[in-house]
């Protein structure tokens, strides 16, 4: 259970760091908004999922994944060895969360679901 809030708490930690590094130090324009959901940290503190969504309409997220999995990784990764006191800084790999996509159309489908519902003269 201790090792769990460990790991938990490092991935706070590592998911405000790159937030402000990607914020005041990327300077990439190919890399759109995006915007940090979750990092998850491997329980030997050896690799760390990032997920991330882009912002405003989550498009391009692919393309995203793959900038931020090339050479701006190690960059992110050294940047974040200056900042975080940690001993050994894991392995990023950033991951496109499509959850809040998938939410999105699936209230969509919803809300016309209950449109068509509410249209249909009720049957007796």
């Amino acid at each position: 259970m201790k090792e769990y809030a460990r790991t938990e708490r490092i991935g706070t930690q590592l998911q405000r760091e790159l937030a402000q590094i990607l914020r005041a130090e990327v300077r990439d324009p190919r890399l759109k908004l995006i915007t940090l959901q979750e990092v998850r940290v491997s329980s030997d503190l050896g690799h760390a999922k990032v997920y991330f969504t882009c912002f405003p309409s989550d498009e391009g997220g692919t393309e995203q994944e793959h900038l931020l999995n090339s050479r701006l990784a190690g960059f992110l990764r050294r940047a974040l060895a200056r900042r975080a006191r940690l001993r050994t800084v894991p392995q990023l790999r950033f991951i496109h969360d499509e959850s809040i996509a998938r939410g999105e159309h699936l209230s969509h489908l919803i809300e016309a679901a209950v449109a068509t519902d509410a249209a249909e003269p009720e049957r007796s």
